[in-house]
C-alpha cells in the first residue's frame, strides 16, 4: 500500500487490527463503486469530500483515486482508532477491502512511483482545468474543480515528503489556496466569482447591493478570530468578527441581504442602469425588518437603539442601517428554535446593537485617546453564549410535556417563554445574560426529586410520576416549575365561555327576554310595550350581572397558575373586577325586589327620562350606571379609528384609561377594521341574528310556553317507578326534559343560520367576482375572441408612462400582443401535453401559430375553426344565387369562418409560392391569385369560378398536405409524390374550377416562348425541413380536415377545467402585472418527512389482495391519460422511468409537488422573454427563436432573473439519515430526492444533519441545518449552520421542520406548500399579479400580510368518498374562504397555499407556531398570530393551486379526528382567547362560528340527541308521559318536534352540502349542481357526513376533557384497500359504535314503552333522523369499505376478529395483534388526565344506571310494584350474575389446565343452577319472555357503567385486585358489540347483489368519470387470459 513516506511501514493501523477488522460483518457492498462517499458515518464526515474526489477522478487516473481513498482511510483511522463511532467499524472494513483490491489492480500511468504520479496528475489537472478554465467555465464548475484541487493537494502532501514536492506543484497549490474562496459552491449568487461571471452578477441592482454590503469604510478595524491576516470584505464579516457568528450563517445571510436589497432597489429605479444603492431602499428594508423591534421598545417604554444618544450625527446612516439589518438577520439566522420567540430575538438584538454602538462610537481609550480593538470571538461564540442557554431552557420545559401526556399548565411552551420578554423584567437578564437570573436558574432544581404542582388541577401527576418514568425510559425533568406567562391552557369547556363571554351573555339575555315575552298572555311580540313585561324584562340585567360575575371568577380561577408572572396591576384588575361584579350581583337583585311596584311602560319611561330622578326607580338608575361601560364600548365600536389608536398607544395616560377595559398586552391591540368593513360584517350579523331570533321565538320558544304552563299546573300523584322526590312542585323534571333540548338547539342553530347566510353572500360575491362566467368549452369558444385582449390587459405589463393606445389604430401593437398571448397559450398547451392530459392531435388543435405570417386575419386555434372550411365549401357548392356578395355575406357573418377561409387561402398561397422553384410556375400561381382577388373585389367571383368543383379540389389538397407532412426517407420518391399531386391540383384549378383558367396558362406560355418544359415539376424540397414552414402545413391541413368532433377538444375533463378556469380568470379583477425585474421576489417552502417521492418499479407492479397493481388501477381510472402517455413515449428507448413518473404524478408524491412548483421558474423565464425580447424575436417565438449569441444572452438573462425572483426549498428533514440508511425505502427516497435536484437545478433541499463529535473524550451528537443543491451527479453542500441541539424534539414536527429551513428561503414573499399539493403552468404565470396584492392598500393604509389562494382538490375521481371529500374541501377553500375574507374579515391560514409577507412573519415568529400539542393545527395559529400582530389576510380566487386529500374512509376519519383534536386544543389556547376578547362584537361572532364554534356546535348536535332521548326515557319510564303529555290540551310534543327538526338538518350534514351546491352552481351551473346533489344523496353522502359528525364530536370533546391530541398519519395511497373488520372496530369502537348502540337502546326503549302523540310527520322525521344517525354510526365504515360485503372477505374478517379478540396482550404486543393491547391503549387519555377529568368521566358514566332503575319496574315479574325493594332485588340479580362470571373466570385460570374435570363440573353446576332459577321464575313469579329482553336492556348498561367507572378509577381498582375482572368483563362486552355489528354484515354478504351494488356505489362516479370497478375486474381477467395464452 501507499503511505505518507513512500514506504508501507510508516503508516496504517497495526496488522492485527487490520485482520480483526476484515473479519467483521459489513453493511456496505464492496462492489458498489461510487457510493462510498455518501455512506460515510457521521463521525467521519470530514473524509467524505476525499472519497468524492476519488470517485470523480477515477475514470481519469485510477491510481490517484486509490491514493485518495488510502488517505481517507488513514484519516478515518486517526479520527477514530478504536472504531467506536456508529458504523465506523463497518465502513473501515469496507474501505480496507476496497483498498486491498485496488492496490493490486491499479498501477501508475504517468510516472513510475506514486509520489511522481500524483504530482504529475496534480499539475496536469491544474493546467487543464484551472489555468485554461477560469475564464471559460461557469462558477459552479470552477467550484468543483477547486474543491478537487484542494483535496488532491492534501493527499499529495501525505504521499510526497515536503522536501520532494517540486516548485511548480507548490506554486500551483499556492494559487489554488489564494483563489479557493472565490470559487466555493454557492446558492444563487457567486458573490466572489471572477472570470466568466454569470449573468445574474452583471445586473446593476446586484452590483449596487453588493457594493453597499462591502462598504466597510469608516468602520473600526477588527481582527478575525482565525486567520488574522485575511482582510474583512463586508459588513457581515465585520459583525461576525465582533460577535462570533458562524461562517455558514454569514454566507447565507450575505446572499439573503444582497438579494433583498437588489429586488427592493430595482422597483424604486427606472429602466436605466445605475451603480449606487438608493438610500430609500435601505430605509424601506430597515423599517420593515425592525418594525417589530421598534414596537417592542415602545411597548416596554425603553429607548430603541436607533434613538440612542451614542449615535453620532455625522455617521453614515445608510451604512449604519445596513449594519442593523445585517445584525438582525445574523441573529435570526442562527437562532434555531428561538425564531419562534420574536420578542426574545428583539431582546438579543437590543443588547447586541448596544454592544455594536460600543464598537462604533465608544471605542476611544480614556488615557491615550486612541482606538482599541476588542478581542475577536470564535466562530460559534454567539451560538454557545447566547442561543444555547435559551435553547436549553426551552428544551427542559418541552421535556416536561412528556410527549403530550401532561397538562399544558405544568410546563411553559414557546408562547410562555416568549411572553417573558413582554415585560420590562426581561432586562434583569442583563447582558451578557446572567445564568443565575430567574429565567435560567429556577427551571431545574438539583435537590428536587419530583415535579411540583402549582395548580390543584394537576396534583395527579405525582401519582403517575413513576409510571411516566418507566414509560419514557428516562428520568423526567425535575425541579421547581416556573409559572405560566399571562395565560394558562387549562382543560375545560369553560374556555368557550371565557373567550366568547360577550356572545354567550348576549344569547342568554335574549333567550331570557324571549321567554318573558312569550310567557306573557298570548306571547305577542307587542307585549314589549306592556308595563308588566317591561318590569320583567329589566330582570335581564340581574342575569347580566351574574354572568359577568361568573366571567370574573373564571378569569381568576383559570389564570391562577400564571399569577406568579403577572404584573401587580393585572392581578389588581382581576380582583377589582371580581369585587365589582360581586357588588352588582348583590345590589341589583335587592334593588329590583325593592323597586316601585307599578313602574311605567316603555313609552313613558323614555318620555320621563331626565325628569325628577326621585320619582324614578333606584333600580333603573343602577342599570343606567351599570351600562355606562357598555355605552362607551358601543361608541368606540362605531368609531374604530379612535379605538385602534387608543389600543395601540403606549402613552401611560391612555394605558391607564384602557386598563379596566382590557389588560395591556403586546399583541391584539388595534385590530379594529375600518368603517366600511365594519358596516359590512355588522349588517351581515344583524340580519342573521334577526332571522335567528325570529325563528327561535316563533318555532322554539313560543309553542312550548302554553304546554309548559299546563304541565306546571298539573298534579301527578302516581308514578310507574319509585319516585324519590314525589313532592317536587310544578313537575319540574318534565319541564327540564322538554326544555333542555330546545335550549341547546337555541344555542346551536346560529351555526345553521350562518351556513345559510354565508352560502348566499358567498354566492353573490362569487358572481360579482366573475366566477363561472366561462365554465364550458362552448362558453370559451364564444368568448375566445376577447381572450387575447383580456390576457394583455391582465398579464402583460404596462410600462410607466406608456400611453394607452387605440387597438384598432396600432396594428403592430395588436400583432405584438397577440404574439405574446400565443407564446403563453402555447406553453400552456405544451404543459398539458407533457402532463398527458391531451393527445398530440388535441395539442395541434389547441395551438396558436408561433410565427406571425402575413395573413391579414387573426390565426385562432384550430379547435375554434373546426368544420368551418368544410361548412364553407358546402355553402359554396350548394349556393344557388348569382350574386357573389350574398355568398361572401353568409360566410363573413361567422367571424371564425371568415378567418378560416382567409387564412386557408393566404397560407396555401404562401406554401405554394415557397414550394415552386420555377419562375414561370410562380407566375401562373400569382396570376391565379390575382384573378381570385380581382373577382372578389369586383363581385364577379361566381361568374369566373365553378363552386361545384371545390370538393374535388379539397380532396386533392388534403392528399397534397399529407405528402408534405410525411417523413422524407427517400428524397426522390418523396419529391415525385408531391409533384404528382401538385400537378393534379393545378390542373383542377385551371381546368375545372376556373372558367377561364386556360387563358392564364396561355398568357404565361406566350411570355416564355422558348420554354417547352413540363410545368410544376420543379419544387424546393429543402423548404419542407424548415420548422416554421412545416407548422403552416400542419395547421392548414387541420383547418381543411377537422370536423365537428374538434368542438369537444380537449376530451379530458381536467384539461377542460384548467383551460376554462384560466380563461375565466382573465376576466376577474387582479392587479396589473409588473415586469419580471420589478416584481416581488418570493420563495416556496415545502416540508417533507418520509412520504413517497417517486414510486419504484416494484411498487407499480406489486399486487394487492385482489390482484390489482397500482399501474393497472391507474390505467383504468385514467384511460385517456394512459393512452396519451403511450403516444408520447412511443419512441422512447426506456419507458420505465417515464412510467414511474406518470404514476407518481397522479399520486400525492413529492415529485408531483416539485414539478408543479418548478413551473414558477418556467413561467418567469417566459415572462422575462416577453418583457425584454425585441419585436422580431417575439414574432419568431419563444421555442422557435434560433439559438444565436443574442438568444444565449437573453436566455442567460431569463435564467438570472428567474433565480433572483424565485427560490424553492424543500425541507427534507431526514435526508441526511436517509442517505446513510441501509433501509431500501430510505435509500429509494434519497436517490429520488437527489434525482429531483439534478433534474431541477434551482431546487434546494434543506435537512437536519446529525453528526457524532468527540467532546472531552466523549462522543456527542451535534446537529446542523444544511442546504444542498444538485451537482453533476451528487448533491453539493452550500451552507452548514450548527444548531444548539435537536430542533425537532421541542415542538410539533412540521413547524419545526419549516423553521429550520426558513433561513434558506429568499425574497419578500413566502408561499407555504404542503407535500400533497400541485401547481399548474398557467397559474404560475399569474404569480406576479398575485404578489402585487402586497402593494395594495386596503382600507386605511393597511397592506396584506397573508394572501389566501384557492385550491383545486385533484383526488375527487378515485371514489365516491373522495368525491364527497373533494366537494366539501372545495366549498371550504372557495366560498367558505371568500366569505371569511370579505365581508367577515376573519380569514386566517388553514394549511393552504397561502402567500406570506415573509419579512413581516419572520420577524414575528415565523409562518407557523410549534408548541407541542397546543399547536397541533400549526397552520391556523400563524393566521391567528398574524392577525393579533396587526396583520391583514385576504383571499384571491383568480389563481389556484392543486391539493390532494384522503380518499379512504379510515384515512378521512383520521384526518377529521386530527382536525377535531386541533380545534379542541385551539379552544384552550391563548390565541383564541385573545382574539375572542379583543375582536369587536360582530367580528367575534364571525370568529367563533367559523373556528371552534363549528366543532362545538357539532358536539352539541350530538348531545341534543342524547338529551332528547334521555329526557323521553325519563318521562316514559316514570309514567309521566302517559299522565301528562297525552292530555288533549297539551301539545308540547309537536312543539318540541318542530324545534328539533332544525337539529336534524344539521345532523344529516345538509349544512355542509349548502355551500357545495352554491359553489358548484356558481362555477359549473346550477343544473350541474342539482344533479351532483342528487347523485351525492344516492351515493349516501348523508351517511358519510353524519358519520363524520360523530368523529368531530367525539375527538373534540375528548381533547378538551382529557387531551390526547396527536398528529395522525393518514397515508396517501392510491388503491382503496379493504379494511378488515377488526381494524374498523379498533378505529371506531369508542367514537361511533358504543355511542350508536347506546342511542339504539334508547330508541328501542322509547319505542316500546312510550305511548305519546306520534302521528305527526315531524315526529317521524325526528325519529327517522336519529335512527339514521344510529345506522350511519354503526355501519358506515362497512358500507364505504371496498369489498365490505364480499362473502370471502367477510369470512376472513371474522377469523381475524376472533384471533384478535382471543390473543393476550403484554409488553411489546402491538394493538393490531391483541385486543388487550388495544384496550389498554384506548384508555391512554384516562391514564394522564387530571382528577377533574376522572370525576367528569365517572359522572357521565352514571347515566347508564338509569336503564336498570327505570326498566325493572316495567317487568311483568314486578307486578306493578313501585317499591324500592324491586330495585334492590335487581341489584341482587346483577351482583349474582357478575359473581357467576367471576367464578367462571377464576375457574378457567385455576382449573382450566390442570383440573379440567373440576372446571367442567363447576360450569355444569352453574348451568343447572341457572336453569333451576329460571324455571322457578317462569312458573312461580310469572316471568315472561319479554322480561328477559327487557332485563338485557336494563342490566347491560349497568355492566358498561361498571367498566367505565373502573377505567376512570384504574389505580384504585388495581389496588383492590379487580382490574382483571374489569378487563374480562370488557372483553365480553366487546365480543357482544362486535357480534351485534357483524351479524348484519354477514347477512348482507350472503347476497351477491349487495356486494355488486356496494361496488357500484363506491366507484361509479355517476357516469361522469367512468371509474367502474367492473372495468378493473374485467381488465384483470383479460390480463390473466393474456398471460395464460
Amino acid at each position: 500500500m501507499a503511505s505518507t513516506s513512500g514506504t508501507k511501514d510508516a503508516v496504517g493501523p497495526p496488522r492485527s487490527l487490520s485482520r480483526r477488522i476484515t473479519r467483521s460483518s459489513t453493511m456496505f457492498d464492496p462492489n458498489a463503486d461510487g457510493v462510498d462517499s455518501e455512506l460515510v458515518p457521521s463521525s467521519l464526515a470530514s473524509i467524505a469530500p476525499i472519497l468524492r474526489v476519488a470517485n470523480e477522478i477515477e475514470k481519469d487516473n485510477d491510481r490517484v483515486a486509490y491514493l485518495c481513498r488510502f488517505h481517507a482511510f488513514e484519516k478515518a483511522h486517526r479520527m477514530d482508532p478504536k472504531s467506536s463511532g456508529r458504523g465506523v467499524r463497518q465502513f473501515k472494513t469496507y474501505l480496507l477491502h476496497r483498498l486491498q483490491k485496488e492496490e493490486k489492480e491499479t498501477k501508475p500511468r504517468l510516472a513510475k512511483s506514486d509520489p511522481r504520479e500524483i504530482q504529475k496528475f496534480y499539475q496536469d489537472f491544474y493546467e487543464k482545468n484551472i489555468k485554461e478554465g477560469q475564464y471559460t467555465k461557469k462558477p459552479e464548475e470552477m467550484a468543483k474543480i477547486y474543491q478537487i484541487a484542494t483535496v488532491l493537494y492534501d493527499v499529495l502532501r501525505t504521499v510526497v515528503p515536503d522536501s520532494k514536492v517540486d516548485a511548480q506543484t507548490q506554486s500551483y497549490a499556492k494559487d489554488v489556496e489564494q483563489n479557493r474562496e472565490q470559487y466555493e459552491h454557492y446558492n444563487i449568487l457567486p458573490l466572489y466569482a471572477v472570470g466568466n461571471k454569470p449573468a445574474i452578477m452583471e445586473l446593476p441592482e446586484i452590483i449596487a447591493s453588493l457594493r453597499a454590503v462591502k462598504n466597510i469604510d469608516n468602520l473600526p478595524h477588527v481582527r478575525r478570530a482565525g486567520d488574522r491576516d485575511k482582510p474583512i470584505t463586508d459588513i457581515l464579516e465585520w459583525l461576525s468578527s465582533i460577535f462570533g457568528f458562524q461562517k455558514g450563517n454569514v454566507a447565507n445571510q450575505r446572499e439573503h441581504l444582497v438579494l433583498l436589497l437588489a429586488n427592493m432597489d430595482r422597483r424604486s429605479k427606472g429602466p436605466v442602469d445605475y451603480e449606487q444603492l438608493d438610500s430609500r431602499t435601505v430605509k424601506q428594508l430597515f423599517d420593515k425588518t425592525l418594525k417589530n423591534y421598534v414596537s417592542w421598545c415602545h411597548y416596554l417604554h425603553c429607548t430603541s437603539i436607533f434613538d440612542s444618544p451614542k449615535v453620532q450625527p455625522s455617521v453614515d446612516k445608510q451604512q449604519l442601517q445596513l449594519l442593523y439589518i445585517a445584525l438582525y438577520f445574523l441573529i435570526w439566522g442562527e437562532a434555531s428554535n428561538i425564531r419562534f420567540m420574536p420578542e426574545c430575538i428583539c431582546y438579543i438584538f437590543h443588547n447586541m446593537a448596544d454592544e455594536l454602538h460600543g464598537n462604533l462610537f465608544g471605542n476611544v481609550q480614556p488615557v491615550s485617546g486612541g482606538t482599541y480593538h476588542e478581542a475577536p470571538r470564535g466562530e460559534e461564540a454567539f451560538l454557545r453564549d447566547v442561543i444555547t442557554p435559551i435553547y436549553e431552557v426551552i428544551r427542559k420545559e418541552a421535556r416536561r410535556n412528556q410527549g403530550g401526556r401532561v397538562s399544558h399548565a405544568s410546563w411553559r411552551n414557546y408562547d410562555d417563554l416568549n411572553e417573558y420578554f413582554w415585560s420590562d423584567k426581561c432586562f434583569k437578564l442583563g447582558w451578557p445574560m446572567d445564568p443565575k437570573s430567574d429565567f435560567f436558574v429556577h427551571s431545574v432544581s438539583d435537590d428536587s426529586s419530583r415535579v411540583h404542582a402549582v395548580c390543584i388541577d394537576f396534583f395527579k401527576l405525582r401519582l403517575e410520576n413513576n409510571n411516566l418514568t418507566q414509560l419514557q425510559g428516562r428520568n423526567p425533568v425535575v425541579g421547581k416549575r416556573k409559572p405560566k406567562t399571562n395565560f394558562v391552557e387549562v382543560r375545560t369547556f369553560l374556555h368557550l365561555y371565557r373567550s366568547f363571554d360577550r356572545m354567550w351573555i348576549f344569547l342568554i339575555l335574549v333567550f331570557q327576554a324571549m321567554v318573558i315575552v312569550a310567557w306573557h298572555r298570548d306571547g305577542s311580540i307587542f307585549g314589549l310595550f306592556d308595563v308588566d313585561v317591561i318590569r320583567s324584562i329589566l330582570s335581564i340585567f340581574i342575569t347580566y350581572a351574574v354572568l359577568n360575575f361568573i366571567q370574573a371568577s373564571m378569569d381568576i380561577i383559570l389564570s391562577f397558575c400564571a399569577w406568579g408572572s403577572l404584573k401587580p396591576t393585572q392581578i389588581l384588575r382581576y380582583i377589582l373586577k371580581f369585587l365589582v361584579a360581586a357588588f352588582w350581583v348583590v345590589i341589583l337583585p335587592i334593588c329590583y325586589s325593592e323597586s316601585v311596584p307599578n313602574p311605567t311602560g316603555i313609552v313613558r319611561f323614555f318620555s320621563t327620562l331626565g325628569g325628577n330622578w326621585r320619582e324614578q326607580s333606584l333600580y333603573n338608575y343602577l342599570v343606567a350606571i351599570y351600562l355606562i361601560p357598555n355605552i362607551l364600548a358601543v361608541l368606540l365600536f362605531l368609531l374604530p379609528p379612535i379605538r385602534r389608536h387608543m389600543e395601540r398607544s403606549n402613552f401611560r395616560i391612555i394605558t391607564l384609561l384602557m386598563w379596566w377595559a382590557q389588560p395591556k398586552l403586546y399583541v391584539g391591540r388595534g385590530m379594529h377594521e375600518d368603517i366600511f368593513s365594519l358596516l359590512k360584517y355588522t349588517s351581515f350579523w344583524i340580519f342573521l341574528l334577526i332571522s335567528k331570533f325570529a325563528f327561535s321565538y316563533y318555532v322554539e320558544v313560543l309553542p312550548l310556553v302554553m304546554p309548559t304552563k299546563l304541565i306546571m299546573g298539573m298534579t301527578v300523584s302516581s308514578y310507574e317507578w319509585h319516585e324519590f322526590f314525589p313532592n317536587v312542585t310544578h313537575n319540574i323534571g318534565v319541564v327540564i326534559a322538554i326544555w333542555a333540548p330546545i335550549v341547546m338547539v337555541y344555542f346551536m342553530d346560529t351555526q345553521i343560520w350562518y351556513a345559510i347566510y354565508a352560502t348566499i353572500i358567498g354566492g353573490i360575491y362569487g358572481a360579482f367576482s366573475h366566477l363561472g362566467e366561462i365554465r364550458t368549452l362552448g362558453m370559451l369558444r364564444s368568448r375566445f375572441e376577447s381572450v387575447p385582449s383580456a390576457f394583455n390587459e391582465r398579464l402583460v405589463p404596462m410600462l410607466k408612462g406608456e400611453p394607452k393606445r387605440d387597438h384598432l389604430e396600432d396594428n403592430l401593437w395588436v400583432r405584438k400582443n397577440i404574439a405574446k398571448f400565443s407564446q403563453v397559450w402555447n406553453e400552456f398547451i405544451f404543459s398539458l401535453r407533457m402532463e398527458d392530459l391531451i393527445s398530440n392531435s388535441e395539442r395541434d388543435l389547441l395551438l396558436v401559430p408561433y410565427t406571425v405570417s402575413d395573413v391579414p386575419v387573426i390565426q385562432w386555434p384550430p379547435f375554434l375553426l373546426a368544420s368551418k372550411i368544410p361548412i364553407a365549401l358546402d355553402m359554396a357548392k350548394d349556393f344557388k344565387g348569382k350574386d357573389s356578395a350574398d355568398l361572401f355575406r353568409k360566410i363573413t357573418n361567422d367571424d371564425y369562418m371568415r378567418s378560416a377561409v382567409v387564412e386557408c387561402y393566404q397560407t396555401l398561397k404562401e406554401i405554394l409560392l415557397g414550394l415552386l422553384d420555377d419562375e414561370r410556375d410562380n407566375m401562373i400561381l400569382r396570376n391565379i391569385c390575382h384573378e381570385i382577388e380581382t373577382s372578389i373585389g369586383q363581385k364577379t367571383f361566381l361568374n369566373k369560378f365553378r363552386m361545384s368543383e371545390l370538393p374535388s379540389l379539397n380532396d386533392k389538397l388534403e392528399k397534397f398536405l399529407d405528402h408534405l407532412q410525411a417523413d422524407n426517407v427517400d428524397p426522390e420518391k418523396y419529391a415525385s409524390q408531391i409533384i404528382n399531386v401538385l400537378q393534379d391540383i393545378m390542373e383542377i384549378i385551371t381546368q375545372d374550377v376556373m372558367i377561364n383558367g386556360h387563358e392564364i396558362l396561355e398568357r404565361v406560355h406566350s411570355h416564355y416562348d422558348n420554354d417547352q418544359k413540363e410545368r410544376f415539376e420543379r419544387i424546393n424540397v429543402r423548404l419542407t425541413q424548415i420548422r416554421s414552414w412545416k407548422e403552416k402545413v400542419v395547421r392548414l391541413r387541420l383547418l381543411l380536415t377537422v370536423k365537428e368532433s374538434a368542438i369537444n377538444v380537449p376530451m379530458n375533463l381536467e384539461a377542460r377545467r384548467r383551460i376554462t378556469f384560466f380563461a375565466n380568470s382573465l376576466y376577474m379583477k387582479m392587479p396589473n402585472a409588473p415586469v419580471v425585474r420589478n416584481m416581488l421576489s418570493f420563495s416556496v417552502l415545502t416540508p417533507y418527512y418520509k412520504e413517497d417521492v417517486l414510486y419504484s418499479e416494484d411498487e407499480l407492479h406489486k399486487e394487492n389482495e385482489d390482484g390489482i397493481t397500482i399501474l393497472f388501477y391507474l390505467q383504468k381510472i385514467y384511460p385517456d391519460e394512459w393512452k396519451n402517455f403511450v403516444e408520447r413515449t412511443i419512441n422512447y428507448n426506456d419507458v420505465t422511468e417515464e412510467t414511474r413518473k406518470w404514476v407518481s404524478y397522479r399520486g400525492q408524491t413529492l415529485s408531483r409537488t416539485v414539478r408543479g412548483m418548478m413551473y414558477y421558474k418556467e413561467a418567469l423565464e417566459l415572462q422575462c422573454f416577453l418583457d425584454y425580447a425585441k419585436d422580431d424575436e417575439i414574432f419568431t417565438g419563444f421555442r422557435t427563436f434560433d439559438m444565436d449569441k443574442n438568444r444565449e444572452v437573453l436566455k442567460d438573462r431569463e435564467s438570472a432573473m428567474a433565480d433572483m425572483k424565485f427560490t424553492y426549498v424543500v425541507s427534507c428533514q431526514i435526508y441526511g439519515a436517509q442517505k446513510k440508511s441501509s433501509d431500501d425505502r430510505d435509500q429509494s427516497c434519497y436517490v429520488n430526492i437527489l434525482n429531483l435536484m439534478l433534474t431541477y437545478p434551482s431546487l434546494r433541499v434543506a435537512y437536519i444533519d446529525e453528526r457524532e463529535d468527540t467532546v472531552n473524550g466523549r462522543s456527542q451528537k451535534v446537529y446542523y441545518s444544511v442546504l444542498v443543491k444538485g451537482g453533476d451527479h451528487l448533491d453539493e453542500e452550500i451552507y452548514r449552520i450548527k444548531l444548539p441541539g435537536p430542533p425537532t424534539e421541542i415542538g410539533e414536527g412540521k413547524p419545526e421542520n419549516q423553521n429550520h429551513a426558513i433561513i434558506f428561503t429568499r425574497g419578500e414573499a413566502l408561499q407555504t406548500i404542503d407535500m400533497n399539493q400541485d401547481n399548474y403552468f398557467e397559474e404560475a404565470f399569474k404569480m406576479r399579479n398575485v404578489l402585487e396584492e402586497f402593494h395594495k392598500d386596503h382600507h386605511g393604509q393597511r397592506r396584506p400580510t397573508i394572501l389566501g389562494l384557492r385550491e383545486h382538490i385533484f383526488t375527487g375521481s378515485v371514489s365516491s368518498l373522495a368525491w364527497f371529500m373533494s366537494n366539501q374541501e372545495t366549498s371550504f377553500v372557495t366560498i367558505g374562504q371568500r366569505v371569511l375574507a370579505d365581508p367577515l374579515r376573519v380569514r386566517f391560514h388553514y394549511g393552504h397555499p397561502d402567500i406570506f409577507d415573509r419579512l413581516f412573519h419572520i420577524t414575528r415568529g415565523g409562518v407557523s407556531k410549534a408548541s407541542r400539542t397546543i399547536n397541533l393545527s400549526e397552520d391556523i395559529f400563524s393566521g391567528y398570530n398574524s392577525t393579533l400582530r396587526g396583520g391583514y389576510v385576504t383571499h384571491h380566487e383568480y389563481i389556484q393551486v392543486g391539493k390532494g386529500r384522503d380518499v379512504g374512509m379510515n384515512q378521512i376519519s383520521l384526518f377529521e379526528a386530527k382536525v377535531a383534536n386541533g380545534n379542541g386544543e385551539q379552544t384552550l389556547s391563548r390565541d383564541v382567547y385573545r382574539l375572542g376578547r379583543r375582536f369587536d362584537f360582530y367580528r367575534m361572532f364571525s370568529f367563533y362560528f367559523t373556528t371552534v364554534g363549528f366543532y362545538f356546535s357539532s358536539m352539541v348536535t350530538v348531545l341534543i340527541v342524547y338529551v332528547f332521548l334521555y329526557g323521553r326515557m325519563y318521562m316514559v319510564l316514570s309514567g309521566l308521559e302517559r299522565r301528562i303529555i297525552d292530555e288533549s290540551t297539551i301539545s308540547s310534543n309537536k312543539a318540541l318536534e318542530e324545534a328539533l327538526a332544525t337539529q336534524s338538518v344539521f345532523q344529516l350534514g345538509l349544512l355542509l352540502v349548502l355551500p357545495m351546491v352554491m359553489e358548484i352552481g356558481l362555477e359549473r351551473g346550477f343544473r350541474t349542481a342539482l344533479g351532483d346533489f342528487i347523485i351525492m344523496q344516492l351515493q349516501l353522502a348523508s351517511v358519510f357526513f353524519t358519520f363524520q359528525l360523530g368523529t368531530k364530536a367525539h375527538y373534540y370533546g375528548r381533547t378538551i376533557l382529557h387531551g390526547g391530541s396527536k398528529y395522525r398519519a393518514t397515508g396517501r395511497g392510491f388503491v382503496v384497500f379493504h379494511a378488515k373488520f377488526a381494524e374498523n372496530y379498533r378505529l371506531y369502537s369508542r367514537s361511533h359504535f358504543v355511542k350508536g348502540l347506546e342511542l339504539a337502546i334508547l330508541l328501542v326503549i322509547y319505542q316500546v314503552y312510550g305511548d305519546s302523540y306520534r302521528s305527526s310527520n315531524l315526529y317521524l322525521f325526528i325519529t327517522f333522523s336519529i335512527w339514521f344517525l344510529v345506522c350511519s354510526w354503526l355501519f358506515a365504515p362497512f358500507v364505504f369499505n371496498p369489498s365490505g360485503f364480499d362473502w370471502q372477505k367477510t369470512v376472513e374478517d371474522w377469523t381475524d376478529w376472533k384471533r384478535w379478540m382471543g390473543n393476550r396482550g403484554g409488553i411489546g404486543i402491538a394493538q393490531d395483534k391483541s385486543w388487550e393491547s388495544w384496550w389498554d391503549a384506548e384508555q391512554q387519555h384516562l391514564k394522564y388526565t387530571n382528577v377533574r377529568g376522572r370525576i367528569l368521566e365517572i359522572i357521565l358514566s352514571l347515566r347508564f344506571f338509569i336503564y336498570q332503575y327505570g326498566l325493572v319496574y316495567h317487568l311483568n315479574i314486578a307486578r306493578g310494584s313501585t317499591s324500592i325493594v324491586v330495585y334492590a332485588l335487581s341489584w341482587l340479580v346483577m351482583i349474582t350474575a357478575l359473581l357467576a362470571l367471576k367464578l367462571v373466570s377464576m375457574g378457567r385460570r385455576r382449573f382450566g389446565t390442570d383440573f379440567q374435570l373440576m372446571f367442567r363440573i363447576l360450569k355444569a353446576l352453574l348451568f343447572l343452577g341457572f336453569l333451576s332459577i329460571m324455571t322457578v321464575l317462569f312458573v312461580v313469579c310469572n316471568l315472561i319472555i319479554g322480561d328477559i329482553f327487557a332485563a338485557f336492556l336494563a342490566f347491560l348498561p349497568t355492566g358498561w357503567a361498571f367498566i367505565l367507572i373502573g377505567q376512570a378509577c384504574r389505580p384504585c381498582v388495581k389496588g383492590i385486585g379487580f382490574w382483571d375482572s374489569i378487563m374480562e368483563l370488557s372483553r365480553a362486552y366487546e365480543c357482544l358489540m362486535g357480534l351485534v355489528i357483524f351479524m348484519p354484515i354477514v347477512i348482507l354478504s350472503w347476497f351477491p347483489f349487495v356486494s355488486e351494488f356496494q361496488t357500484r356505489l363506491l366507484f361509479n362516479q355517476a357516469f361522469s368519470r367512468g371509474l367502474q370497478i367492473s372495468m378493473i375486474l374485467a381488465g384483470k381477467k383479460d390480463k390473466d387470459k393474456t398471460q395464460a395464452t
